[in-house]
């Protein structure tokens, strides 16, 4: 009696590969749902184009943004589609968060700064010492240190402590700066006064809309910075596979403030 090959007589049916495909294909489709779903409603990348935030976050970082604790706006959702207006289950950030949003003049881009006046508060800057409501940001000077992504520029490093008791670290590029003093602005229901933690390289709501940020509405925020996932050197690229590795090892997993 003639045997057959071991190799042909344990072949699974083709109906089983079917459905092993056919499973591969769902878990495949399931993740993809979840990561979208995950990537609309809860959290988002983001990379640091440009040092205005510095020197708490630095051109090259890699972070992540919560979506949730602002509520959310079509800016919450890829691309920014024009649809309706306002928040779902919008929520008011806090002075001193650090929020990611669409730019109004521009909504294909996007910027990060920090929140500095809420709705109704008023908000003066004199002599690079900023005013909320009267009352002055309170400052501490630090140590004179170089300029992360341009060295050969000199900066003072100032801890500002918002009334709250929020601390965090700016750069003052020295006195009688554009943006050093500004008239004092009264903030709109609906809208928030952001300024960048490098005050003297940031263009943001010291200046008109037509130049920086001006006052930015609510439905334009995406989301909250909450940490540095991982941070690379200037020159290094995604299509540049041997400058993957080139790191700044000292940023991984820090907290933004």
């Amino acid at each position: 009696m003639t045997q057959t090959p071991s190799s042909l007589s344990e072949a699974p049916p083709r109906s089983t590969i079917l459905r092993e495909v056919r499973e591969i294909a769902v878990t495949l489709v399931v993740a993809l749902i979840l990561a979208t779903l995950l990537r609309v409603l809860l959290f988002q990348p983001f990379t640091i184009p440009s040092s205005s935030m510095e020197p708490g976050l630095v051109t090259g970082d890699y972070i992540v943004v919560s979506k949730y604790p602002y509520g959310w706006s079509t800016a919450s959702l890829p691309f920014n589609p024009p649809m309706a207006t306002g928040r779902v289950m919008g929520r008011e950030p806090r002075r001193g968060d650090v929020v990611v949003f669409h730019l109004p003049r521009d909504p294909k881009q996007t910027w990060i700064k920090r929140v500095v006046g809420l709705p109704g508060d008023t908000v003066q800057v004199r002599g690079g010492v900023v005013f909320v409501n009267g009352d002055a940001v309170r400052q501490t000077r630090l140590d004179v240190v170089a300029d992360h992504d341009a060295p050969q520029r000199q900066v003072q490093q100032v801890s500002e402590t918002l009334t709250d008791g929020r601390t965090y670290v700016t750069y003052d590029g020295g006195p009688d700066l554009p943006g050093d003093d500004t008239p004092l602005r009264r903030v709109p229901p609906g809208h928030y006064l952001m300024m960048g933690d490098n005050r003297d390289n940031s263009l943001d709501s010291r200046w008109p809309p037509e130049v920086g940020v001006g006052l930015l509405p609510a439905e334009n925020i995406m989301g909250r910075a909450e940490i540095v996932l991982a941070s690379w050197k200037p020159g290094a690229g995604l299509f540049k596979p041997w400058t993957w590795l080139n790191l700044q090892w000292d940023r991984f997993l820090v907290r933004i403030r």
